[in-house]
């Protein structure tokens, strides 16, 4: 009885954080950003995304903060330069999912 119970706490939390991680990517501005990170196949800095998006840096960072936050996204620091990547790689697949049944 015990172990069904930890079963579905566990399931619980792992669903709450997976509506949270797509409350985070369900933005355009948001998903354009994980669109070019996972395009360009590198980490970039907020002034390269701000050029490739043709968007304001102050919106572009304001994006990669919420992102940052729910565990989208990690950067590494270089000086003074954070470059972004794409932390979990399984979002790779939900992209190509999605783009999939776009074209359904």
């Amino acid at each position: 009885m015990f172990a069904s119970m930890k079963a579905t706490s566990a399931s619980k939390i792992e669903l709450s954080q997976a509506v949270e991680m797509l409350k985070a990517i369900a933005h355009p501005i948001r998903l354009s950003v994980i669109d070019l990170l996972n395009t360009k196949s590198k980490a970039m800095c907020v002034t390269e995304i701000h050029e490739e998006l043709q968007i304001e840096q102050a919106v572009v960072s304001q994006h990669l903060k919420i992102l940052k936050e729910k565990g989208v996204l990690d950067y590494d620091k270089e000086g003074k330069h954070c470059f972004y990547y794409i932390k979990n790689k399984g979002l790779n697949n939900l992209l190509n999912c999605i783009r999939n049944c776009q074209s359904c």
